[in-house]
């Protein structure tokens, strides 16, 4: 090591610096911290876009004009569809079918895979080996192949991508939550409450549960990204969202026959599906750190 390194190295570890990163970390939020700002700001733009599309977008998602595949400028920023129609309207008003889909699905996945796990850890061992085989089959067959089953036999629709994504993502929450509940159960505290005679249903509400609810949030929050992804891949074939205001995997689905002569058309909707999954697996994995006490150190 020279000089020059030696004496950079002391510059970065002095005590002012070291008082200032404390202050910093005293003053901003952890999801505003350098790392984190960019997604943090993804995330938040994404969520602006889908609660309020009708006053973000600078266009009605079903508002046409004679300038059909016109490329990007200062009135259409991102150019236009076959249609004629703003592709940067589009994406913002599809920014709530993929956020709802993905939220809600998650939602169906970890409440259904919650209850499971939690009875296949606490219900004995002739229930856990029962449901653990059947969460085997279950995970046989493919997440995406099995999504496309499902969703083609309930047919195209938002609530029905729901339910077939959130359907594909219950075996991992309930193999997280049996793990969870297979450690807590040998506890000291459990086996105290069972013997002053609490009933089973307590010492869930009151002992397994709160232990296990950090868990599985930060299990939501990683699998927001990949339930968005599946919705969308559904609506990409033709299974998902088919709607007025469609989602983005709808508007790759509409973009790619235009790649060769108007690449704006599916490049920006596939950029808001790799930013938005970027950055909740990020924020996810901050939450697993926060979380989790034997990661806070690393």
């Amino acid at each position: 090591m020279t000089i020059s390194e030696t004496a950079a190295g002391f510059v970065t570890h002095t005590p002012a610096r070291r008082a200032r990163d404390q202050r910093r970390r005293l003053v901003l939020p952890s999801w505003l911290r350098p790392g984190l700002a960019l997604p943090s700001l993804i995330v938040l733009a994404m969520l602006a876009c889908g609660l309020f599309p009708d006053w973000i977008a600078p266009f009605a998602p079903t508002d046409m004009t004679d300038a059909i595949l016109a490329p990007p400028d200062r009135t259409h920023w991102f150019g236009t569809d076959h249609f004629g129609r703003d592709v940067l309207s589009l994406v913002i008003h599809g920014a709530r079918q993929s956020l709802l889909m993905g939220a809600c699905a998650v939602f169906v996945g970890g409440f259904a895979g919650g209850l499971i796990g939690l009875i296949s850890g606490y219900g004995g061992r002739k229930i856990d080996l029962v449901l653990m085989r059947l969460l085997d089959i279950w995970m046989a067959v493919p997440d995406i192949l099995l999504a496309i089953i499902i969703a083609a036999a309930l047919g195209p629709s938002l609530t029905n991508t729901i339910i077939a994504v959130g359907l594909v993502t219950v075996p991992r929450y309930a193999r997280v939550m049996r793990a969870q509940v297979l450690a807590i159960r040998s506890r000291p505290f459990i086996e105290a409450s069972r013997s002053i005679g609490s009933p089973h249903t307590l010492i869930v509400l009151r002992h397994i549960l709160p232990h296990t609810t950090s868990q599985m949030l930060v299990m939501a929050t990683l699998g927001i990204g990949s339930s968005i992804l599946i919705g969308s891949s559904l609506s990409f074939i033709g299974l998902g969202v088919i709607d007025d205001q469609p989602d983005w995997g709808f508007l790759l689905s509409q973009g790619r026959s235009y790649l060769t002569v108007a690449w704006w058309f599916a490049t920006f909707p596939g950029l808001a599906i790799t930013a938005l999954v970027i950055s909740a697996n990020l924020l996810g994995d901050k939450l697993r750190g926060r979380l989790d006490p034997r990661q806070r150190g690393a």
